[in-house]
């Protein structure tokens, strides 16, 4: 097998032929998302009319001046009895309980906390 050399004018053309290749795919791609997103905001368009007639077409108007609401008393959280059971590790199961669910902790209410024996 014989091995030729490249020379330096057919090295330029090589490079210039992968640059234009390379040129015209992003080009082409390019086009690809201009069309698709002309595509998604044609079928946006469509679904407007709906929401526009859903819409009343009046709407009253906001009062001028407000009174300032009443601030509400502090909520005071319910006793949680605890049974064969310590406040810590009541205070652990609680906080597990919450993570795990995704609720927080504010939002659940505890009324009893009992110790299983296994």
């Amino acid at each position: 097998m014989q091995i030729t050399q490249l020379t330096l004018p057919a090295a330029i053309l090589y490079a210039a032929v992968g640059m234009a290749v390379v040129m015209a795919i992003l080009s082409l791609l390019a086009l690809l998302v201009q069309i698709i997103s002309k595509m998604i905001s044609a079928m946006e368009k469509r679904k407007a009319p709906a929401e526009v007639l859903a819409t009343p077409a009046y709407e009253e108007p906001a009062p001028a001046a407000e009174a300032p609401k009443a601030t509400a008393p502090p909520q005071v959280a319910p006793q949680v009895t605890l049974i064969d059971t310590d406040e810590a590790t009541a205070a652990v199961l609680m906080a597990i309980v919450a993570e795990r669910s995704g609720i927080p902790l504010n939002r659940l209410a505890f009324k009893s906390i009992k110790l299983l024996e296994d």
